[in-house]
């Protein structure tokens, strides 16, 4: 009998980034169902951490991946949520976050909202044009809290890696309305202490700054707390921390295009997004009607 518990690789690139494995229509499928991600690569030491050193072992990494995009229908990505820089192999980088973000053709990006309040001058800006292996394909924000860039670093090899065990157990539109599934199966799943995930239709949708161009998304993140109102027969949930961009295949961070916070949502359709403004680290609520498929495992 399959273990669908276990992690398996549905797509491996090389490193010119040409698929040697699985293929993307394969991971596009498990996203779409809610499954987890995470990715594999490898990487010499004296070519990605410290180019002075001489040291150049191999190192394999597996980051997690707790937002998934399927975007179109047809492009897969995900983001870090909850990384810290790093400085291996013993500390940490300045107090920010490391929103990386990948795509399934291997293209990457960072946003990097710093959290001390720290004045822009005093930021220290890697130069990467040192690193062979790494190719910064712009740059935004550089003077500012939160800067970003899209870049392919050469990886010896990626391995995208799913665990699909998730189950679709209710969905419905920006009204509420039921569109497959049963809420009783969904509150039964919680009642018994079940992981709850959802997946948002069109979260991401103001960044995008032509409305009339806005691509059809869908951004999928667990949720921590649920509540269910009995009388009132609804279910809401808070999720983990969510990270947002326009939607767009690739995946990509600009100016403006992406913020990061929390989301309120519940079997009803009504949303409120708690979101923080990286340039300013202030935070605003939004109330949204969203349509929603819940998960449960």
């Amino acid at each position: 009998m399959k273990n669908n518990r276990a992690w398996r690789s549905c797509l491996e690139l090389s490193s010119d980034r040409s698929i040697t494995a699985g293929s993307s229509a394969d991971l596009c499928s498990a996203i779409g169902r809610g499954a987890d991600l995470r990715i594999y690569t490898e990487f010499k030491f004296n070519e990605h951490i410290d180019i002075t050193s001489d040291n150049d072992e191999l190192v394999q990494e597996v980051s997690e991946f707790p937002v998934t995009y399927l975007i179109d229908e047809r492009w897969s990505a995900g983001i870090m949520t909850w990384r810290q820089p790093v400085s291996l192999p013993d500390g940490f980088g300045a107090p920010s976050m490391s929103f990386f973000l990948y795509n399934q053709d291997g293209q990457q990006a960072i946003a990097r909202p710093f959290l001390d309040g720290r004045q822009p001058e005093q930021q220290s800006q890697e130069d990467l044009s040192k690193i062979k292996k790494y190719h910064q394909l712009d740059d935004w924000d550089r003077n500012t809290n939160a800067p970003s860039h899209n870049f392919i670093y050469d990886f010896e090899r990626f391995k995208y890696c799913v665990r699909d065990d998730w189950r679709e157990l209710y969905a419905h539109d920006e009204a509420g309305n039921r569109i497959s599934g049963s809420l009783d199966a969904l509150i039964g799943e919680f009642e018994n202490g079940s992981e709850i995930k959802v997946g948002i239709r069109g979260a991401c949708d103001y960044l995008t700054q032509n409305p009339g161009k806005r691509i059809p998304h869908e951004l999928f993140v667990r949720t921590g707390a649920g509540y269910y109102h009995t009388d009132a027969k609804v279910f809401g949930a808070a999720t983990y921390p969510l990270v947002r961009g326009a939607a767009a295949a690739p995946l990509s961070y600009s100016s403006k295009n992406w913020d990061f916070g929390w989301c309120l949502v519940d079997t009803g359709g009504a949303a409120v997004q708690r979101i923080c403004d990286p340039f300013t680290l202030q935070f605003k609520d939004r109330k949204q009607a969203l349509a929603l498929r819940w998960f449960a495992r």
